[in-house]
């Protein structure tokens, strides 16, 4: 038996099979949960149902996290399709690409707005709905980023919108504990997804990280996704409230990302 058998938790912000989220649905999937996925508009709905079938998904809904009542119609759909929830999956951020290429003094005010609310505000909108089917207790994971912590060349907002996640997460890891659900973020090492290819000069940031990590080498989806499988089980029933670096060991070294 997996470490998931029996459960059924959400996986939310898949945009396609290079994104960390997928790689989290395969561990998932292979240790034996049965996952619900949700899609944004027609063009990822078109990428999203075919991977999500491909593990068995036979909940596949839109949502939007930046409309309430989206999310309302999405969970409700959810107690009445399953009545009970175990775990949910956050991999979802979003910023507009020129509040990445511009300087960050020029950040417009709808452009952090837009990132804050995205990447850190749809986590805790996403948590109070999902803690309410979550009766037996129950885990959450989120992806973040070094960034949230150090000043990274070309992440700017996104790096604000990370640290308003980890904070969040533990907010959340206390307002939650007592219901027996447990809050954790996973940051993950520089990975090829979509949403990087918005950060400038990603390559170069890749193989610096891949030079400053304890490993050499930089993480794979499946890396991330074993740990947040992990994280979601009932093996990691006593951590909460934690930050799960998944880089090889760079954030404990004393070199910037973005240095020679």
């Amino acid at each position: 038996m997996g470490i998931l058998e029996g459960k059924k938790g959400l996986i939310l912000g898949t945009a396609n099979d290079k994104s960390i989220a997928w790689g989290v649905t395969q561990a998932c999937h292979r240790e034996g949960a049965e996952l619900g996925f949700n899609y944004l508009g027609e063009a990822l709905e078109k990428r999203v149902r075919p991977l999500a079938e491909s593990v068995d998904a036979k909940f596949i809904e839109p949502m939007d996290v930046g409309d309430d009542a989206s999310m309302d119609a999405f969970f409700a759909k959810v107690a009445e399709r399953w009545g009970k929830l175990d775990f949910i999956v956050h991999s979802i951020a979003f910023a507009n690409k020129d509040a990445l290429k511009n300087r960050f003094s020029n950040t417009s005010r709808e452009d952090f707005q837009l990132a804050l609310n995205i990447s850190a505000y749809s986590f805790v909108a996403v948590a109070g709905r999902a803690a309410a089917l979550m009766q037996n207790g129950g885990s959450m994971v989120t992806m973040t980023y070094l960034g949230a912590v150090r000043a990274v060349p070309n992440y700017h907002v996104m790096g604000v919108a990370k640290a308003a996640l980890e904070s969040s997460t533990r907010y959340l890891a206390q307002d939650l504990g007592p219901d027996g659900i447990r809050v954790n973020a996973v940051s993950a090492g520089p990975i090829r997804t979509l949403a990087a290819s918005a950060v400038g000069d990603f390559r170069n940031l890749m193989a610096k990280s891949a030079r400053g990590s304890m490993l050499k080498r930089n993480v794979s989806q499946e890396e991330v996704g074993n740990t947040a499988a992990y994280l979601l089980s009932d093996l990691a029933s006593g951590v909460t409230g934690e930050v799960h670096y998944v880089d090889s060991g760079f954030h404990i070294g004393a070199g910037d990302p973005g240095a020679e």
